[in-house]
């Protein structure tokens, strides 16, 4: 008998093990964009901690690993801002992702009235890109930040997400 991924609030308990997961899973987007400096991958303990005690934080744990992660907050104007939506790379592909996804969805929601979702990733992060167009994300802009790196932002409307 297998066991069940589960979805839930972190603690700080889990600060160590998400910094890990989150380290081994901005390695691929650190080679495709040949830039190792990238916040995700150089983000300290203590940081994390306090985004811990400012965010939602939610975690995927099969048994007592973590194995995925994603965080976000309602900003003033009540747009639910989504970030480091993180899978352990032998458990992508399975639909874990898209599960975190409307899991932070639905907490926001729960905290207040939020109007719209927002996430951003690099251009060239083709499955990042696939995955959110799948949950009703659309391009609402792109920034060039460097010769290399554009950064594409996505929304959908709060009521798309109720129909999801």
């Amino acid at each position: 008998m297998g066991m069940s991924v589960i979805i839930s609030v972190a603690s700080e308990d889990d600060a160590e093990q998400i910094l890990k997961l989150q380290y081994l899973g901005y390695q691929s987007e650190a080679e495709l964009y040949d830039d190792w400096a990238i916040e995700p991958l150089t983000q300290s303990l203590d940081s994390l901690r306090a985004e811990l005690a400012e965010r939602h934080v939610l975690v995927a744990r099969l048994g007592d690993e973590v194995v995925g992660t994603v965080r976000g907050l309602v900003d003033e104007s009540g747009v639910g801002r989504i970030g480091r939506l993180v899978v352990h790379p032998r458990m992508q592909r399975h639909g874990l992702g898209g599960r975190l996804l409307e899991s932070v969805e639905r907490q926001l929601r729960g905290e207040t009235e939020v109007t719209a979702f927002e996430l951003f990733t690099g251009h060239r992060s083709l499955g990042n890109l696939r995955l959110y167009a799948r949950h009703g994300y659309r391009q609402a802009s792109v920034r060039e930040v460097s010769r290399g790196l554009s950064i594409v932002t996505l929304s959908k409307p709060a009521a798309t997400a109720l129909a999801a």
